[in-house]
């Protein structure tokens, strides 16, 4: 028996080890030599194959959103592959619906460049555009969110929607070995596209995050591609629910200072939350709004406020404040932009007061 197991055990390390081997053979040695991509069924190109489809792609200056740098943690980057790819890996198949799987949706970053293949791409997707730009101004707003801002140099300025998104390029350092990409909304009114605004909140040993606030400086060059997303403000005239958390203030801003600028007078109610004091910005920015905006309220909610806060507005977790403050939701459309669990938790409240699941619009950051 104590044979048969150790014959046993060789195998399984044997067989681990020819996998391992397979793996940094394909991504090392393999050469696949030219292959075509087929582009929406009329644009062809001819390109190296071997890399993966985003990257590929990429190359050719066809940016596909991926807030994970391509490391298929994001499932972001989805495209139609009809042709040449054959199955879905297990490390697409999370990310993917049985409608998306029927509908031959793939992870563009887990796909190898390996054969011809025949791709579908968004047309927004061909508007976007990859920017050099400088870092303008570095600002504290908490102890651990950011403001940077970013003067375009070439090709000029972007033109986007505000609550959109750009992709940030992280150079090669000491936690990446390669640039890698990460997705942050833009904060900035789309009035001025010569300079944008990024709140870019620390993660401990997050690749940009760590970057950004122990690394960048005011003066330093940078590259950035968007616009990106459909998250915006939809042209109703539905009083609106805002409702975020942390750095999820960015969009949120941008879409207020653009009705701020528009002239848009509908009913806003904004509810932020926050753990304590030190975890609110903002504020003085967000009373002119109020003085500005026809009929907006900004109602910030401290979900354990210090000893020392001396905190007299709402407490208790969002969800509870924006119960509190919201009678009946049918007939209003809300904007969301935070963590998974507080986006899930406020589109169940906002479901309960009677609005429809389809006009809750949201930006989860994963």
């Amino acid at each position: 028996m104590i044979s048969f197991l150790i014959a046993v055990g060789v195998m399984c390390a044997l067989t681990s080890l020819l996998a391992v081997i397979m793996v940094i053979a394909d991504a090392t040695i393999a050469n696949y030599g030219e292959v075509t991509l087929t582009i929406n069924g009329e644009k062809t190109l001819t390109v190296d194959g071997g890399s993966s489809l985003l990257s590929t792609l990429k190359e050719e200056e066809i940016f596909i959103p991926s807030a994970c740098g391509g490391r298929g943690s994001c499932g972001l980057c989805k495209l139609k592959v009809l042709e040449g790819a054959g199955e879905p890996l297990p490390t697409e198949t999370p990310w993917l619906t049985p409608d998306e799987v029927a509908a031959q949706v793939r992870l563009s970053c887990q796909v190898k460049v390996k054969n011809d293949l025949r791709i579908e791409v968004p047309e927004a997707l061909f508007s976007v555009k990859q920017f050099e730009a400088e870092v303008s101004a570095l600002r504290n707003l908490t102890h651990d969110i950011k403001e940077v801002r970013l003067a375009l140099k070439a090709p000029g300025g972007i033109t986007f929607r505000a609550g959109q998104y750009i992709q940030f390029e992280v150079p090669a350092y000491e936690l990446t070995d390669e640039p890698v990409y990460r997705a942050y909304s833009l904060s900035s009114s789309p009035a001025d596209g010569s300079e944008i605004e990024l709140e870019v909140r620390y993660v401990p040993n997050g690749i940009c995050t760590t970057y950004v606030h122990q690394h960048l400086a005011v003066g330093e060059p940078v590259t950035v591609n968007g616009p990106y997303g459909e998250f915006y403000l939809r042209d109703t005239e539905r009083d609106i629910i805002f409702i975020a958390g942390g750095s999820g203030m960015a969009p949120i801003k941008s879409i207020l200072h653009e009705m701020a600028r528009r002239g848009n007078r509908r009913k806003a109610r904004y509810f932020f939350g926050a753990r304590s004091m030190r975890d609110l910005f903002l504020l003085e920015e967000m009373k002119a709004l109020e003085g500005e905006l026809a009929d907006f309220c900004f109602i910030p909610g401290l979900s354990d406020p210090a000893p020392d806060d001396d905190w007299s507005g709402e407490t208790g977790l969002i969800t509870e404040v924006v119960g509190r403050h919201t009678a009946n939701a049918a007939q209003a459309e809300a904007y969301l932009c935070g963590s998974p669990l507080m986006i899930d938790a406020c589109v169940a409240v906002l479901k309960e007061k009677g609005m429809p699941e389809e006009r809750i619009y949201f930006d989860k950051f994963a």
